[in-house]
């Protein structure tokens, strides 16, 4: 594809956009990282201490007075300033800002800083980012949290895990990394509306809700239709589980498999020579092999265990099975791949790569990196850059109305992004074959018993494409890529996410993208991106999960790497809507359209990039170590005496203060073992770590887990009950008071409840409008109305099987 290279519009979209950054740890930071990227001016605001990750290591490396190599990532090309809110200088930068990003609340913020309605009612022009763990209200508004208690809360933990054993979290912090990706993507459609109307907004982020929207898999919404009832399921039908076939033990590592789809565990049989195992119809389901693990293990180990890793990928990936090495902070820089795409860059003035962003815009390289801040090193400046045009937004309405949107995407990743154009009012226009209808709607199966269209039952279809209108087209016939050529003609941007020959094959690039419509915008979301020794190859979340580093992060100490089960598929939508949001603000200047190349991969390796920024910079492999945290000790999951057989009931808690320790021994009773002095410090208790596990293990079994709980809050202290995923909108009072669930009646399935968005806007009432068309719903409306055909003309393609209302075949 040859490059055009008039780029700083396309490059920089944000140029002129100021952002005022009172953050610190991961969130916040991370969200003012993107708007960096996407060419913002930010100014962080720091106490006079700095922000405490300038001195944070996840290795506990010396860091010899240096600022911590997680510090330079997030915060590169930043400038710092020392103030809080009430500062005259700080008061000046605000009345210069477009944004304002706060976070605070987890046990590693920093104190709040950012009196919000003060500024909002002094500045009404701003865009406001709060970013809390459970959101600024609700009955949980002002609870202790850590991202290991939110987990719990959330339903992550109690969906992972060995049958009978102790569940575990996902490592590396991901519901922070997620909560800054989200808060990006809600902020930028939020400014474009202020820019053009003078009127602000609020947004306010829940990191509970991000979590559940990035861990659970709708668990909730799932349970709800293998209950065939929107009704408060009584049955529970999920549990802690592992996919499997997913990371297996080889002859000299790990190799990591996906199976989503059926064909692909038909052709993982042909890979381990068992091709007479097409016919166990158990075996060949998800569920089969949860009841079946330790005899499919059997039939599977020996296979994996006498092949070396670069031989099962090399033969998966002939059969189309996604597949992939297990990455780590030591050997991602490694892989080919990536190595052939360039993906990691050195960081500017310090000593360790990174990788770059996950977008690429006109086929060019993203901008150099520039250094971290010294802190305070810009506290008599202020903004320098020039105001620049955004996209225009009408008043009165949401951000991107008047925006139509050809979403060609499929499964989960692809569909995230485009819906969080929909929800912000675009109109978008989902595309499926009757023939090869979007492949999440198949995960509706499951659900045959209750639904005689059990299409329309798919709980990830049901909410990735809400608000959203759905076609029938068949690309495979003249008149059907005819068809689709009139809609991208009529249309402002075309999303896809197939490996980069299905397009290609269809004659659908970027440059006849370009010649029907020159101000069109493109994103390809392909998984590996479109070069590179990788790109045909096919890969879902859990590749990603595998590939990136987050799998090594995941699990027991004494056991193999775990895969987190789903961030990576919404967290790669939400960076890939930020990316086309970027590229549609440079197209304000540049007068054209522009080409978006976002991958999952990428994304992926951006929020885990803290094993790779440690291994380049204090050469330390960090390592799984099951419910365990640097951050906090100690901190894990105690059974209680409520359990039940295959189902137990877990404290989730985390020690992260010395006043935490302090409250937690007064409701032990202050035993005398508790008073060592060496347990007053945060580095004893880690020391100590399995000793106190034991006696707290004692103390839990005698009690029951919502009692405890309860006791441990009332005093301050990160604790919870690990949540049954399967019972979130019944149980939960939080996401209940914060209206996160949303139901809208749907014709097959009913009112079903299902998560709206993670934040709110203060001038937004609800995210869900129209629930997920049903197949080729709307091809009257759209072919007819939009392309102009008639009756007569709709009623002849059907006839052809070009549209269709059915998937073929069942």
């Amino acid at each position: 594809m040859a490059p055009i290279r008039d780029g700083e519009q396309s490059q920089k979209g944000l140029a002129g956009v100021r952002v005022l950054d009172f953050s610190g740890q991961i969130a916040g930071p991370y969200c003012s990282k993107l708007f960096v990227d996407g060419g913002a001016e930010v100014i962080k605001v720091e106490p006079a201490g700095g922000d405490p990750v300038r001195r944070y290591s996840a290795t506990d490396a010396d860091l010899n007075g240096r600022d911590s190599a997680l510090f330079t990532y997030l915060n590169a090309g930043k400038q710092s300033v020392i103030g809080s809110g009430g500062d005259p200088h700080v008061e000046s930068l605000v009345s210069e800002a477009d944004v304002i990003i706060e976070a605070h609340g987890l046990e590693s913020d920093p104190e709040p800083v950012v009196d919000v309605a003060a500024i909002r009612g002094s500045h009404p022009h701003l865009v406001v980012l709060s970013i809390t763990p459970y959101g600024l209200t609700g009955p949980w508004a002002d609870r202790a949290a850590t991202e290991f208690t939110l987990q719990a809360e959330c339903g992550s933990i109690g969906m992972r895990g060995l049958l009978g054993k102790e569940p575990f979290q996902a490592g590396g912090r991901i519901s922070e990394w997620a909560a800054g990706v989200f808060g990006a993507a809600a902020t930028l459609p939020a400014l474009f509306r202020a820019r053009t109307t003078g009127a602000g907004e609020h947004i306010d982020l829940s990191i509970l809700e991000t979590a559940n929207m990035v861990f659970t898999n709708y668990s909730d919404t799932m349970n709800r239709l293998m209950n065939g009832s929107p009704a408060d399921p009584v049955h529970a039908f999920l549990a802690p589980t592992v996919e499997s076939p997913s990371i297996e033990p080889t002859a000299d590592g790990y190799v990591g498999f996906c199976t989503n789809a059926r064909q692909q565990f038909l052709d993982f049989l042909l890979l381990i020579e068992r091709p007479d195992l097409q016919e166990d119809e158990e075996l060949c389901q998800f569920a089969g092999r949860v009841m079946r693990f330790d005899e499919w293990n059997a039939i599977m180990r020996p296979w994996v265990e006498k092949h070396t890793t670069h031989e099962i990928v090399e033969r998966a990936s002939l059969l189309r099975i996604p597949v992939s090495p297990i990455g780590n902070g030591e050997n991602l820089q490694l892989q080919e791949h990536l190595r052939e795409r360039g993906v990691f860059r050195p960081a500017a003035e310090a000593d360790f790569v990174q990788p770059r962003r996950p977008y690429r815009i006109d086929d060019l390289e993203p901008p150099p990196l520039r250094p971290a801040p010294r802190i305070g090193a810009n506290t008599s400046t202020g903004f320098s850059t020039q105001r620049a045009p955004l996209p225009p937004a009408p008043a009165g309405a949401l951000p991107l109305a008047g925006l139509r949107v050809l979403d060609m995407t499929a499964w989960w990743a692809g569909p995230s992004a485009s819906h969080l154009l929909a929800t912000f009012g675009a109109e978008v226009i989902h595309v499926e074959s009757a023939g090869r209808p979007d492949g999440v709607r198949m995960l509706g199966g499951m659900m045959a018993g209750h639904y005689e269209n059990w299409w329309e039952a798919s709980p990830h279809f049901l909410h990735a494409n809400t608000n959203k209108l759905g076609i029938t087209i068949d690309l495979t016939k003249p008149k059907g890529l005819e068809l689709i050529e009139s809609l991208i003609v009529a249309s402002d941007a075309v999303l896809e996410n197939y490996t980069p020959r299905v397009f290609d094959n269809f004659g659908l690039n970027w440059e006849r993208v370009r010649e029907l419509n020159p101000r069109a915008l493109m994103m390809r979301m392909p998984a590996f991106g479109l070069t590179g020794p990788w790109r045909d190859r096919t890969g879902f979340a859990q590749t990603m999960e595998q590939l990136s580093g987050m799998a090594w992060l995941t699990g027991h100490a004494d056991d193999q790497p775990r895969i987190p089960r789903g961030p990576c598929d919404p967290m790669a939508g939400m960076h890939a809507a930020f990316g086309f949001l970027v590229a549609l603000a440079g197209r304000v200047g540049s007068g054209r359209g522009h080409h978006i190349e976002s991958t999952m991969v990428e994304s992926s390796l951006n929020v885990a990039a803290e094993q790779l920024l440690e291994f380049s910079a204090y050469d330390a492999l960090m390592q799984r170590d099951g419910n365990r945290s640097l951050l906090a000790a100690p901190q894990g999951l105690y059974p209680c005496a409520d359990g039940q057989p295959g189902a137990g009931s877990w404290l989730a808690l985390s020690i992260a203060t010395g006043e935490h320790w302090r409250a937690l021994c007064a409701a032990l009773g202050e035993p005398s073992w508790a008073k060592d002095p060496s347990l007053a410090t945060h580095r004893g208790r880690r020391y100590a770590h399995e000793e106190i596990d034991e006696h707290l293990r004692a103390w839990t079994r005698q009690r029951v887990g919502a009692e405890v709980a309860d006791d441990l809050r009332a005093r301050g202290i990160p604790a919870s009950q690990v949540a049954n995923p399967c019972w979130l909108f019944r149980d939960n009072p939080q996401l209940r008071a914060r209206r996160f669930p949303e139901a809208l009646e749907h014709p097959v399935v009913g009112a079903m409840p299902m998560p709206s968005m993670p934040f709110r806007y203060a001038s937004v009432d609800r995210w869900l409008r129209t629930p997920a068309p049903t197949v080729g719903q709307d091809n009257a409306r759209v072919l007819g109305g939009i392309l102009g055909l008639s009756a007569a003309e709709l009623g002849e393609l059907e006839a052809d099987g070009i549209i269709a209302t059915r998937p073929v075949g069942v």
